[in-house]
Formats: C-alpha cells, structure tokens, sequence
C-alpha cells in the first residue's frame, strides 16, 4: 500500500484540528485526559528538542529565517 493517507491523515488540516479539539474537551470533561506534571513536560521538551536538533536541514532553515529577520530586515532606525 506505501503512503497512501487514510482516514484522519487525508482530512483537511482544519477538519483534523476540529476532531481533535473536541476530543481534548471531552476528556478534560470526562477526567480522563492525561496532564503532565511539571517533570513529564521538561521531559518531553528534552526529547523533542533533541529530535529537532538532529535534523540539520531543519536547523539551517531555523538560522536563515533567523539571519533574515535579525540582520536587515526592515527600517527600524535606533533611537538616539
């Protein structure tokens, strides 16, 4: 079958984030939706951030966008 989108992955983006938003509702309704504690959370943007860090392309595109909003980008003049 290869890559082929299925189900919830071949809905438009604005569907998928409808469906999603009300079964977060539901849960935190129901208490059966999971909260992280403060530990879990630095947990996960430990990992996350790591993962991201790995993908070089994805870093140089972070820097040019950086480069180009910080270095020129626009007439802002110092105040003197």
């Amino acid at each position: 079958m290869g890559t082929d989108q299925r189900g919830f992955a071949s809905m438009d983006p604005e569907k998928q984030k409808e469906i999603a938003s009300k079964g977060g509702k539901v849960a935190h309704e129901k208490g059966t939706a999971h909260e992280f504690t403060s530990e879990e959370a630095r947990e996960a943007g430990r990992k996350g951030g790591e993962k991201v860090s790995q993908n070089r392309e994805h870093m140089s595109r972070i820097g040019r966008k950086g480069g180009e909003n910080s270095h020129g980008g626009g007439d802002k003049k110092k105040k003197s």
